[in-house]
């Protein structure tokens, strides 16, 4: 049998607490705010939604203390980012944006591997 999971710190579950509350004023804020308003108030909205929705993938994913560092040594992730940084890249054609997260993905790459190769 597989050991149950330790529980989620007071810090992640505030996290995820406040992203959901964002997500629910932007929502609101864009039926009951002046169409100027309401429509910054939806993409705060969203970008809290998609937040919490990454953070508890994250979570569950990477249990217990030191999830960034966790991260940091994940070579699949990290390839990942830099195969969907190069291909975004590729199809939006001059924005530099895209090299910059492609750049990224690959720096953490390289660390990724260092740090798996030297631990």
């Amino acid at each position: 049998m597989t050991e149950p999971r330790p529980p989620w710190s007071r810090r992640r579950r505030r996290l995820l607490l406040w992203l959901g509350a964002g997500a629910v004023v932007g929502g609101v804020g864009a039926l009951v705010l002046p169409a100027e308003f309401g429509v910054t108030a939806a993409y705060l909205g969203a970008l809290c939604a998609f937040l919490l929705v990454a953070a508890a993938v994250v979570f569950v994913a990477f249990p217990g203390p030191d999830t960034a560092g966790a991260l940091l040594r994940s070579t699949p992730v990290a390839g990942a980012v830099l195969v969907v940084g190069v291909l975004i890249s590729l199809s939006a054609e001059g924005q530099p944006l895209w090299w910059v997260a492609a750049g990224v993905g690959a720096v953490w790459l390289v660390s990724a591997l260092w740090l798996a190769r030297s631990g």
